[in-house]
């Protein structure tokens, strides 16, 4: 019996969008905190928007269109666990209570970025690939 679903042959595609949107998704984050747009719903610190703003703007562009994607996707994971446990887990511990479910999910979204590489359609696989000729 095969256990493959029809899906499965169309995993780099999947993944590279998977990249894609998460990085482009990612990247608005940094905007609302380094350019005001779009507009951020409530005011945050000036820490947090001086180091996580650059940390998702920036990492969000590298995740997109896959350049150094393992380094930056765990600096972004990095910075999800730390957004998490120092913004919203000291309001409640459940993510539901405390409105992080967003954190955790990009953290363990670009932990496992980090882990399964660029994949296909990505700058680090072109450099690759020019480099073995």
């Amino acid at each position: 019996m095969n256990s493959t679903i029809f899906i499965s042959k169309y995993e780099p595609q999947i993944y590279a969008i998977f990249r894609f949107v998460a990085g482009f998704l990612f990247l608005w984050h940094g905007s609302q905190k380094l350019f005001a747009f779009p507009q951020e719903a409530h005011e945050m610190p000036a820490f947090i928007m001086f180091i996580a703003g650059p940390i998702e703007f920036f990492g969000g562009i590298l995740i997109m269109i896959g350049l150094w994607t393992p380094w930056v996707a765990f600096i972004c994971s990095g910075e999800m666990a730390f957004a998490y446990w120092s913004v919203h887990g000291t309001h409640a511990l459940h993510p539901v209570m405390n409105g992080g479910e967003l954190a955790i999910i990009y953290c363990f979204a670009f932990l496992f970025i980090a882990a399964r590489g660029s994949g296909i359609l990505s700058i680090d696989q072109f450099l690759e690939k020019r480099k073995q000729k």
